[in-house]
């Protein structure tokens, strides 16, 4: 079974292919521009984009004359009602051509599952997606914590049980990173920043309630201290240390209200080397390799295999 899965998230085009029977995948993808000095694309922008990335990924991806017996794509951001993002139907559009074309099934996953699938793969832990296990999604647009399990329908159901009540972790690296004059996104160079900081640092005071958290708070306290001059390894350090420790007490928080489970991290933010250090020891947390941990299609692509081989032996 070979499967191709295609995601067209806010920032990154991409396609991959995934054997089952060997485990091989590959996995191909181009960054969306983002202007200097810019926060964001608008969904318009996104889609142009997407439009112009697919064929050169796609072109890039089957170079082998390999061929797909089975298609996936993401369509929405998260598996709830009214979750949407028109930049979801570039790739919706892509993938369901080449399935007509080819006389294919076609099957489709939430963004956020595709993250969860490929940290789940990548750190070599595909048991968990048979159980049931936490998983935090910590990205530019999305910072929860989800209860997960296995799902016959979707393979991984997705339930958020808490996170950031405001902005993301990825929005306050992202935002914080460009006032410190780094590209966007400025999860890498921030992450960067931090680790070359050799001096301890206080994080923030968290504002964590439960399972939720809030993180504007924490992108005010950081642009006062880049107002008052503060070096940009401390105020880097500053940031991830605050969300690191944010993020432990909701998991903290989880655990006592739902019983303990395997924490696996996914989504761009969790690629920090800073935060999986600070988070792995003490939750005994689970992360996924840092290619696979940014957006991808990798995830859809085993969840496109695996649904595909479920319904075959059906």
């Amino acid at each position: 079974m070979r499967a191709l899965g295609v995601d067209t998230s806010n920032y990154t085009t991409s396609a991959a292919l995934y054997a089952a029977e060997d485990g091989s995948l590959r996995n191909c993808g181009r960054p969306l521009f983002v202007q200097s000095g810019e926060r964001g694309l608008r969904q318009s922008d996104a889609v142009f984009l997407h439009t112009k990335n697919l064929p050169e990924v796609f072109a890039e991806l089957f170079d082998s004359g390999v061929k797909p017996d089975a298609v996936g794509v993401s369509y929405a951001p998260r598996e709830v009602p009214g979750s949407y993002m028109p930049c979801f139907l570039s790739g919706v559009a892509a993938a369901s051509a080449v399935a007509l074309a080819n006389g294919l099934p076609l099957f489709r996953f939430s963004h956020q599952a595709g993250h969860v699938a490929a940290a789940a793969f990548s750190a070599g832990r595909f048991e968990l997606l048979n159980g049931e296990f936490f998983a935090w999604h910590l990205s530019g647009g999305t910072s929860e914590m989800l209860f997960c399990r296995a799902d016959g329908e979707n393979i991984v159901s997705c339930r958020r049980i808490g996170g950031s009540s405001d902005i993301s972790a990825g929005q306050a690296v992202d935002r914080i990173g460009v006032r410190l004059g780094l590209s966007f996104p400025a999860g890498k160079e921030l992450d960067g920043l931090a680790l070359g900081y050799g001096e301890k640092v206080k994080p923030a005071r968290l504002s964590v309630k439960g399972t939720e958290m809030s993180l504007s708070g924490l992108e005010n306290k950081a642009g006062d201290l880049i107002s008052s001059g503060a070096e940009g390894g401390y105020v880097a350090k500053f940031v991830l240390s605050t969300i690191a420790e944010s993020v432990k007490a909701v998991s903290k928080a989880a655990a006592e209200k739902y019983g303990k489970f395997p924490i696996l991290f996914s989504g761009g933010v969790s690629s920090s080397k800073l935060l999986r250090c600070l988070l792995a020891e003490e939750l005994g947390a689970v992360f996924g390799t840092p290619a696979l941990s940014a957006d991808n299609a990798a995830g859809i692509a085993v969840l496109t295999a695996m649904k595909a081989g479920s319904e075959k032996k059906i």
